[in-house]
């Protein structure tokens, strides 16, 4: 084999490398930065975190959301970890299964130590689930939190209960009426589970009417929580991120994309007139 095939090959090895290299040292990043901030809280720190990261030369996105794997990870981290040591559960996801996101939100409300849900940048829908049993939500300022109304595939549970009040039930189709039987039933399951979540957090009144307004299509199912919006339906909320935290999540990623959509200069920016002058 002459020099040239050789060099050839040697690039070709380290390209198809790349991914798997970049991977690999992510993974170490985090492992690094979980240890740090679990020795300097004294908690056990879980990400549950929905972003991609580039893993093949084709490099496609695919959308993810909470589900079955995610619930028994979760819960599984909770199972070895002691039952009085406090759990800091970052979440950064836009929902995903009723079932999996209330099995992960009833393990933490069984937990006998305190828990956080650390919601960087946001946490929709059975994220919002999941926050909701925590002892605190600790959000970003400009965090939000969303409505837990069920969805029926591409459509709210509300919006189809509201086709059949609205309509003569003879001018309905018999598919419209069993949906709207699953929606009568899926919005009244998720409200009762809210209210248990809740429950022992608010009085029991208004545990009963936050869950009936996170849960019966008040708004949008897209609609955005503030911190202080959450702060007034008397969750305790903080907005001391640790900064930490901001920093582990730049080490998930979004994929690789030619043209960036968002770019400044990396670093933190202070006011000209704090410059030192020499």
């Amino acid at each position: 084999m002459d020099l040239f095939s050789a060099l050839f090959w040697l690039f070709f090895m380290l390209v198809a490398l790349q991914p798997v290299l970049r991977q690999r040292m992510l993974e170490a990043s985090r492992t690094r930065l979980i240890a740090r901030l679990e020795q300097e809280r004294g908690s056990r720190v879980i990400l549950l975190v929905h972003r991609q990261e580039t893993m093949s030369l084709l490099g496609f996105p695919l959308m993810r959301f909470i589900d079955i794997h995610d619930s028994e990870e979760v819960i599984r981290a909770i199972h070895l970890t002691d039952s009085e040591t406090p759990i800091d559960l970052v979440v950064h996801t836009p929902g995903g299964l009723v079932l999996a996101a209330l099995q992960i939100a009833r393990a933490i409300d069984r937990h006998k130590g305190r828990v956080r849900v650390i919601v960087p940048h946001y946490a929709m829908s059975g994220g919002t689930l999941i926050a909701l049993a925590a002892d605190e939500i600790v959000m970003s300022p400009h965090a939000v939190l969303g409505p837990v109304d069920p969805q029926l595939g591409q459509q709210a549970a509300a919006s189809i209960l509201k086709v059949v009040e609205q309509k003569p039930v003879e001018k309905i189709d018999d598919q419209t009426l069993i949906l709207a039987d699953h929606a009568q039933k899926a919005r009244q399951q998720v409200c009762e589970a809210v209210t248990e979540l809740l429950s022992g957090k608010l009085p029991d009144e208004a545990a009963k009417q936050l869950a009936e307004k996170l849960s019966t299509g008040t708004w949008t199912h897209d609609y955005p929580i503030t911190p202080e919006q959450a702060r007034e339906f008397g969750l305790n909320v903080s907005t001391e991120m640790p900064e930490a935290f901001l920093q582990l999540m730049t080490l998930y990623p979004q994929p690789v994309q030619r043209i960036p959509s968002v770019e400044y200069l990396p670093g933190r920016r202070e006011p000209a007139g704090t410059r030192e002058k020499h």
